[in-house]
């Protein structure tokens, strides 16, 4: 099967969307050098953040080509098997996402609400087990939807309506009962969305608690700092998802029209704007990491 996807095809949003790749790529590569680079930063909070730069990378580098192509060439259709693929990758690279920023917010739960212990419980041998988990989980649950997705019968025209193989866009072409496929979905959502959300959200409750019961002015900012970085991180990127997946479908043939190009806007959104703000929010509101890119940067000029 050959499935086309509805595009402009004009240079205007490729310049626009290969120039926020290119940032992508550069702020997150950046990132992930100077936690490798540098040894200050070999701490379980740094090694969680490198990983979340390699996997907004990985994301965006599934999907943003087939986008560009769609604006670039006047053939926009993507093989089944291809499709399937590109599916699979960003299925599993946003649930790993998931799962890995919960974890993070355990980390910072521990270094806030336990110091003492921190060195103990998120020990090498306990966050990298986290870290290779947490892709496992989402290359699991990407394994399982995208072999119900692929079992099922195409027909007609094929033509998806998305800027990529979303998969909530190839379902609609399907010719047979879904229903399995969406109380799967659904059930993926409670355990990589649902979950990871309500044990963030008890996590900084108890971090917030703590943090109020410092005494000095100082100490509360200072310990706020190191988690206020995850969470605008964790507010952008559940917000989008949470909007994306959970609001009330439209009955209304223009309003499902309407409906249909919000999805595929915040779809963008999701895909390119949030990976491209993860390095700049974490590189503004952490001290370490500033310091860091510095010092690569100030490296860079002595060695030329």
């Amino acid at each position: 099967m050959d499935a086309a996807w509805i595009g402009t095809h004009t240079g205007k949003p490729s310049s626009l969307i290969l120039s926020t790749y290119l940032v992508i790529l550069l702020g997150n590569g950046v990132l992930i050098l100077v936690t490798i680079l540098d040894t200050h930063l070999h701490t379980p909070m740094y090694f969680f953040l490198g990983n979340l730069s390699f996997l907004d990378i990985c994301y965006t580098t599934s999907s943003v080509p087939l986008v560009l192509d769609g604006f670039l060439t006047p053939r926009k259709t993507i093989s089944f098997s291809g499709c399937a693929v590109q599916m699979s990758l960003s299925f599993a690279m946003g649930a790993t996402e998931c799962v890995l920023l919960g974890m993070m917010a355990f980390d910072r739960y521990v270094a806030i609400c336990n110091p003492l212990r921190y060195p103990v419980v998120m020990s090498k041998a306990a966050y990298v087990p986290m870290a290779i988990s947490s892709w496992v989980a989402g290359g699991a649950n990407s394994l399982v939807q995208i072999s119900l997705a692929v079992q099922l019968p195409f027909c007609g025209d094929n033509v998806i309506n998305h800027f990529t193989c979303e998969i909530l866009a190839v379902l609609k072409l399907a010719c047979a009962d879904i229903s399995i496929n969406v109380i799967s979905m659904g059930v993926a959502n409670v355990i990589f969305l649902g979950v990871p959300v309500m044990f963030i959200f008890v996590s900084y409750i108890f971090i917030l608690i703590t943090i109020l019961r410092i005494p000095s002015a100082e100490g509360r900012r200072k310990a706020f700092s190191t988690c206020s970085a995850h969470l605008t991180v964790v507010i952008i990127f559940y917000g989008t998802i949470l909007f994306m997946y959970g609001k009330p479908k439209s009955k209304d043939p223009l309003g499902a029209d309407k409906q249909d190009l919000a999805d595929k806007l915040i779809s963008l959104f999701y895909g390119l704007l949030t990976p491209m703000l993860n390095p700049i929010i974490y590189s503004l509101r952490n001290k370490d990491v500033k310091t860091a890119v510095r010092n690569l940067a100030s490296h860079r000029c002595l060695t030329q």
